[in-house]
């Protein structure tokens, strides 16, 4: 038996990464037929992986190339006897070596091409660039076909980089202070430094005074006198800026307006050909984007909800009066210009149809999810047969809500590679009832009640119900709240082509 695979122009595929599958799928496909009558199972996602897409940029189309990192391994901590996020310093050990080559390859490429690189945070995957290189920044904004107007947050490795990037550049001809001159104060702006001890490194983004003349490049600021900026808590994104030497200005590694992403299989879905390389680390911990918070403004906004609270950031001492600042761009209208990432345009949509049910938590909410959703499957009823995805949280026990004698389990499967290092079960079933005259295939994923899985999962989910053909997907709603279910519903409400109250 033989497995043929023929490299077309401008192919979206790598070589390495075609023959790797070939090998994986000729391995499946010759130990089945020695011990197993029945086939082999081979999922769409892996053929479709071995088909050639060609890009709409026609010749520049690029070779995208996924590289597994090692995180287990110790990639660098922070210098110990001095502050406490002062200086990071990569790893020298040399078992460390292979995962270290893979980073320098990247920050060798941010430094000195302008296409953007791939890598995976605690939030979810970032498109990195050189952040003082306007070039290179408007690399992000081609690869992911975003808004020009839309701001990008930068990314530090330590304390250090952060203060340097919040001084003014040095003129030409101006004479650089020694040691001997005055003693310089702290540029952090003292409001922020409680929230820096207690949230960095972490999913925390805090808005600075841009400094003029800036190091930034313009493009990153987007017109605005502040920038945005965090510290990632992963030892990867950390070795990886401090390697370049450079912040990087990273928004979410996603095509503009669909799901972010939180694993390399869903950087390359959506921006094979349009990059070179994309550092895997395994899924993402937090899997919603970090929280914005603007405390130069009296009293101190949320600017994006996300990985931390505004019960969390309540608690800390400056910050108790910390109020909601995001609206969306329904109540501010297309001429608002968004201080942060998040704040305007649609986000967060998979190819398919959202439509959100918000909870509902009075004692007949089973029975009132079950009957929204009947109402709302009832506008699709001529069309001959549906595939309706289902992600349930907090409150449909069932699919959907439904009646247990209205759908019938037809297959379970696990969503693991499709997915990510995430695991989550995919239920196939029928529609037994004629809910609203209509057929449909259902699809169903239930990521538990826990508010932190529920964060974790929704991106993957969304993206598994797409990839299997869901004509609409419903998603039960959970509660808003002070904590990480804010975020949530922020991401849904933006994703949502309806909203049923």
């Amino acid at each position: 038996m033989y497995l043929v695979c023929r490299t077309l122009p401008n192919s979206q595929v790598s070589a390495p990464q075609t023959v790797s599958q070939l090998t994986r799928l000729y391995a499946r496909i010759t130990t089945s037929s020695t011990h197993n009558p029945n086939p082999p199972r081979i999922s769409r996602r892996e053929l479709s992986s071995l088909t050639p897409k060609t890009d709409p940029a026609g010749p520049t189309a690029r070779m995208t190339r996924i590289v597994r990192v090692d995180v287990s391994r110790d990639l660098g901590r922070f210098e110990s006897g001095g502050e406490r996020l002062g200086k990071w310093q990569v790893s020298t050990a040399p078992e460390t070596e292979e995962s270290m080559s893979a980073l320098r390859e990247a920050a060798q490429a941010l430094r000195e091409t302008d296409v953007p690189v791939g890598f995976p945070t605690e939030t979810v995957y970032g498109l990195a660039a050189d952040a003082t290189r306007s070039n290179a920044v408007k690399g992000i904004y081609k690869a992911k076909s975003r808004p020009s107007d839309n701001p990008l947050i930068i990314h530090v490795s330590d304390l250090a980089m952060l203060r340097e990037y919040l001084r003014p550049a040095q003129q030409e001809g101006e004479k650089q202070i020694n040691g001997d001159g005055p003693i310089e104060t702290d540029p952090i702006p003292d409001i922020y430094k409680p929230l820096i001890e207690r949230f960095w490194p972490g999913p925390l983004t805090i808005l600075m005074p841009n400094p003029q003349p800036s190091k930034l490049a313009p493009e990153v600021t987007a017109g605005l006198g502040s920038f945005g900026v965090r510290m990632p808590s992963t030892p990867l994104a950390l070795s990886l800026i401090k390697l370049t030497g450079r912040p990087l200005a990273a928004p979410s590694a996603n095509a503009s307006t669909r799901p972010s992403p939180t694993a390399a299989q869903h950087v390359f879905d959506d921006l094979q050909g349009r990059i070179n390389l994309i550092l895997d680390g395994g899924a993402c911990g937090v899997g919603v984007e970090s929280t914005v918070v603007d405390g130069l403004c009296n009293p101190p906004v949320v600017l994006r909800p996300g990985g931390v609270s505004l019960e969390e950031l309540r608690a800390v001492p400056g910050w108790e009066s910390t109020a909601k600042g995001y609206r969306d761009a329904s109540e501010v209208g297309d001429t608002y210009a968004p201080r942060a990432p998040g704040m305007k345009y649609k986000h967060y949509s998979p190819k398919a149809a959202v439509i959100l049910c918000e909870a509902t938590y009075d004692s007949h909410g089973e029975a009132i999810a079950g009957q929204d959703f009947g109402e709302a499957l009832a506008e699709w009823r001529d069309k001959e047969r549906m595939r309706v995805g289902v992600i349930r949280t907090r409150r449909w026990k069932r699919i959907g809500g439904l009646q247990e004698d209205s759908v019938r389990v037809v297959d379970v499967d696990t969503a693991r590679e499709e997915a990510g290092a995430l695991s989550f079960e995919v239920r196939e079933a029928e529609l037994l009832a004629q809910m609203g005259g209509v057929k449909a295939t259902m699809l169903d994923i239930d990521l538990g009640k826990d508010i932190r899985g529920i964060a974790q999962g929704l991106f993957s989910a969304l993206r598994e119900l797409d990839r299997r053909g869901a004509d609409v997907i419903f998603v039960d709603g959970v509660g808003d709240g002070d904590d990480i279910a804010a975020a949530v519903m922020n991401r849904l409400r933006k994703a949502a082509s309806s909203i049923r109250k």
